[in-house]
């Protein structure tokens, strides 16, 4: 079993700049991957990025390549989400999840959800 809890979440201008932190209990936390989505108001919760547990394999979604960058330290038991350059529609919950499967852009891969932190950017 694996519980995620994120933080760093808050309101933001456009422009700006917000760091999420996800910290995972247990001591399996290398052998999940692990990744990033969001849910806005009235959305499906939709894939954001995701890394692999030997970091071999990095994704992202289309709308945040080149402003996010997702990023784990096994030893801390922690994956992170540096989001750069922030948009009014990356206004969302930001959710953490675990996966001991291959698959990673699917959010049904994923065993394990923390509770989610919101993210809002002002215009």
């Amino acid at each position: 079993q694996v519980q995620l809890v994120e933080s760093g979440g808050g309101l933001v201008q456009a422009g700006g700049s917000l760091s999420l932190s996800c910290a995972a209990s247990g001591r399996t936390f290398s052998s999940y991957g692990m990744g990033w989505f969001r849910q806005a108001p009235g959305k499906e919760r939709e894939f954001v990025a995701a890394i692999s547990r030997g970091v071999g394999r990095i994704y992202y979604a289309d709308s945040v390549k080149g402003r996010f960058t997702i990023s784990r330290d096994n030893a801390k038991n922690t994956v992170y989400l540096q989001m750069n350059s922030l948009k009014p529609e990356d206004t969302a919950v930001y959710y953490c999840a675990g996966t001991g499967r291959y698959e990673l852009l699917d959010r049904q891969s994923y065993n394990y959800w923390g509770q989610g932190t919101q993210v809002t950017v002002s215009s």
